[in-house]
């Protein structure tokens, strides 16, 4: 299969990268240091395509193809990590309110979601439950007008600054006896705890733990039907792996990029570093595992919406996230003691590259997800 960029790929990405480093490379440093995100970013990548850009041009975006979409999510991690997963948050949310809201939770929700006028979280994870999104505890009980929703979300990226989000809770109604559905609930609507967590990794992403205690949320803002979350969510997990692997291949290729550069113009005993035999070989390992993490990135990309799609988005996210976190380990090996200063990109790379290992099942849940789609054979209870 061919993913050579076509011209219109291939203008896009330039304009991206100019954008990138004019627009987000001056703001990392600080807003990582600050723990804080440049919202405005958001607005102004909405015309790359970045906010809502894989929807129909009739529902509000540009109709973007996987491959594209795979291509934007390398160049979101080549600048910043952070950045990637705020835009893989409000995507997600994107697609979620797209796909199963009503037309009135659209206008209220969708249209300043993608006019950047909202922030937005999902929150399924708790303090006793991962990578089974079906061991959710969070119950949101059916009374009158109101759902009552009682539980704690943990890790939840932008729950420290965003105004509304989608919430996994176990329901039970006359129609629902325990099974999983999803929430709008609105902070100043329905007001719930929250703490920020600080993290190693990802610091600008705003992670926070959500308490819920007797928290009424509307009627109207069942999304979707009651009981069908756990379907729903399972079925975007392919996308969001791709997400986060393209992400990683994104973040390899900038260490990789400064290391070279580092190798060729950083001298001891009189010449360049990269002359070094055991340099070299840093490097080359690094070129090979960021090539291979591209190729099986593209590749689960172009199977999205296919039967193969969750075999392959499996195992680009987990070669990956692990090969992006080595080859950020073999960037600080090349650049010595700068690569721990905390005003070089190096050490936040290896911080934020850690990260992607976890989220939308850990590098052991892809491993049992691809043994079991090899062998036929579930090695998860």
């Amino acid at each position: 299969m061919n993913f050579t960029p076509d011209a219109e790929q291939t203008l896009l990405r330039e304009n991206i990268r100019r954008f990138m480093k004019s627009q987000v490379a001056p703001l990392v440093a600080r807003h990582d240091a600050d723990k804080s995100f440049p919202f405005e970013l958001l607005e102004e990548l909405a015309q790359f395509g970045y906010i809502g850009g894989r929807l129909p041009q009739a529902e509000g975006g540009m109709d973007l193809d996987s491959l594209t979409w795979a291509m934007l999510m390398e160049e979101a991690g080549y600048a910043w990590l952070s950045l990637r997963t705020m835009l893989n948050i409000t995507n997600g949310s994107i697609h979620k309110i797209a796909a199963e809201g009503t037309p009135e939770q659209k206008e209220r929700f969708l249209q300043p979601l993608l006019a950047s006028q909202r922030r937005c979280f999902t929150a399924i994870s708790e303090p006793g439950t991962g990578s089974n999104i079906a061991q959710v505890q969070t119950r949101a009980d059916l009374q009158g007008d109101h759902y009552v929703l009682n539980g704690r979300k943990l890790w939840i990226s932008n729950g420290a600054f965003a105004d509304f989000g989608i919430v996994v809770a176990r329901t039970f109604s006359p129609d629902c006896q325990g099974q999983l559905s999803t929430f709008l609930v609105e902070r100043a609507v329905s007001p719930y705890e929250m703490r920020r967590v600080d993290t190693m990794v990802l610091r600008s992403t705003g992670t926070a733990e959500l308490g819920f205690d007797q928290v009424k949320v509307p009627r109207a803002n069942l999304l979707g039907a009651e009981g069908g979350a756990l379907k729903r969510m399972l079925a975007g997990l392919d996308g969001a792996r791709v997400n986060i692997a393209m992400g990683a291949v994104g973040a390899a290729q900038a260490a990789l990029d400064l290391s070279i550069d580092y190798a060729r113009t950083r001298s001891q005993f009189g010449r360049p570093i990269g002359s070094f035999q055991l340099v070299q070989k840093l490097i080359v390992d690094m070129t090979v595992r960021v090539q291979a993490a591209r190729a099986l990135g593209l590749r689960a990309a172009a199977a999205l919406g296919t039967q193969d799609a969750r075999m392959a988005s499996c195992i680009a996210k987990l070669y990956a996230t692990e090969a992006a976190h080595e080859v950020a380990s073999m960037a600080l090996q090349v650049h010595g003691g700068l690569g721990y200063a905390s005003d070089y990109p190096i050490e936040r790379i290896f911080r934020d590259t850690r990260g992607g290992t976890i989220p939308e099942g850990t590098t052991e849940v892809q491993t049992l997800i691809v043994g079991r789609e090899i062998l036929g054979i579930s090695a998860i209870a």
